[in-house]
């Protein structure tokens, strides 16, 4: 094979392994994925949600990354949302919060067969500027070949350096998350 040959024969080999690494895993993502908090400690409810998640799930390699705006969590009371915003999560200094990492059983769940699919997921969250080491448990539930990502798992409030006068008292120590996106 003469040199013209070889290159057209190594830029065709790059192109079809481009396009076999390309079309063998899939980015899913959504940028209005949910989550929730509880954090009710005493008569009073302590809860917001956030709709404007950004997800992304590679569906071969089960890397996950979660982002949001702090200040994108509602309250029923805007005077608690103003005190979370203010107080708690200062999120003018932290404004984001996030996840990376990877569902770890990503084998067994099959995203081109309908079903729900048990998932388990390790990684970091970043909250209030804080990086700590998680674990949490979920589903992945298929549907006429769109996935919906949920789970629910608890945080200790201090482990991510969020403190106030209310934390154990009106608030409770450890806060609920909820996630829930439809890709």
């Amino acid at each position: 094979m003469d040199k013209r040959n070889r290159k057209k024969f190594s830029l065709l080999l790059c192109l079809v392994i481009w396009s076999v690494v390309g079309y063998s895993q899939k980015m899913l993502s959504t940028k209005a994925g949910a989550i929730s908090f509880t954090a009710s400690g005493g008569a009073e409810k302590i809860a917001a949600i956030n709709n404007d998640v950004d997800c992304k799930l590679v569906d071969n390699t089960g890397q996950m990354v979660f982002t949001l705006l702090v200040k994108g969590f509602k309250f029923e009371n805007q005077l608690m949302e103003n005190h979370f915003n203010e107080d708690y999560m200062e999120s003018t200094r932290f404004p984001k919060a996030g996840f990376k990492g990877y569902i770890t059983n990503i084998s067994k769940i099959n995203f081109t067969k309908d079903g729900v699919y048990d998932a388990e997921a390790e990684g970091t969250l970043n909250i209030h500027g804080v990086n700590q080491k998680v674990k949490a448990t979920g589903t992945i539930t298929i549907t006429n070949g769109k996935a919906t990502l949920k789970s629910n798992f608890k945080v200790k409030l201090k482990d991510y350096k969020i403190s106030g006068s209310y934390i154990g008292d009106k608030i409770a120590p450890d806060a609920t998350i909820t996630v829930n996106c439809k890709f």
